[in-house]
């Protein structure tokens, strides 16, 4: 069995570069991207700590699901919302959706 430490280790360093992919990127799509990854390490955790601790209780699977569900709503909002910031500005850089009058 391979010890919880690794996968703690592993939600660790994927939210981490989530993170510092939030904090130092400009690009919107790059951003989503990076916030993915952020829930993808939570995903991670979540699932750990519930086959670790209760494998019989499904609480930390129906939290994976329902991150996972989260996820994908947030990503289908946000791109649409990036293809009207693209569609009007001509970028996708987030410095220049300041002004969000269109």
């Amino acid at each position: 069995m391979i010890p919880i430490e690794y996968f703690l280790t592993l939600g660790a360093i994927l939210f981490g570069l989530g993170l510092f992919g939030v904090l130092s990127r400009r690009s919107a799509i790059l951003i989503l991207m990076a916030v993915e990854l952020m829930l993808a390490g939570v995903s991670i955790n979540f699932i750990a700590f519930a086959s670790y601790l209760d494998t019989d209780a499904f609480s930390g699977l129906i939290f994976a699901l329902f991150v996972i569900t989260v996820a994908a709503a947030e990503v289908g909002l946000a791109l649409g919302i990036v293809l009207r910031l693209f569609r009007e500005r001509r970028t996708s850089n987030v410095d220049e959706a300041s002004d969000m009058r269109w």
